[in-house]
């Protein structure tokens, strides 16, 4: 079993726009950005979160540096499980195994 990712969601000035803020480096020292979800054979950590975030509705954008995430949404999307989609990331469990739950609080 892998170790979640703690994330903190921070605020943005920019409407539309979700940041959000890792307790690892995901891309490096390196800036990532993407406009679609990458194709399978880019399969480093960032290309697969990217593909996961892609897969919800509304996603227009995604850029990472470092341990920072910036999700630009369409118009009305919902933002609401992007956040567990980053979570769960390194997280590889095997049926029938209970996943920990951490709370940011304790």
């Amino acid at each position: 079993m892998g170790q979640p990712v703690t994330v903190v969601k921070k605020p943005s000035s920019n409407p539309g726009v979700v940041r959000f803020e890792i307790n690892r480096s995901i891309t490096g020292m390196g800036h990532e950005r993407y406009t679609e979800a990458p194709g399978e054979v880019r399969d480093r950590p960032c290309d697969e979160l990217a593909r996961r975030i892609f897969a919800h509705n509304g996603v227009d954008n995604v850029h990472m540096n470092s341990n920072v995430i910036t999700v630009k949404m369409a118009f009305g999307a919902d933002e609401s499980a992007l956040q567990e989609t980053i979570e769960s990331l390194f997280t590889h469990y095997r049926p029938g195994v209970e996943v920990p739950s951490f709370d940011a609080g304790e």
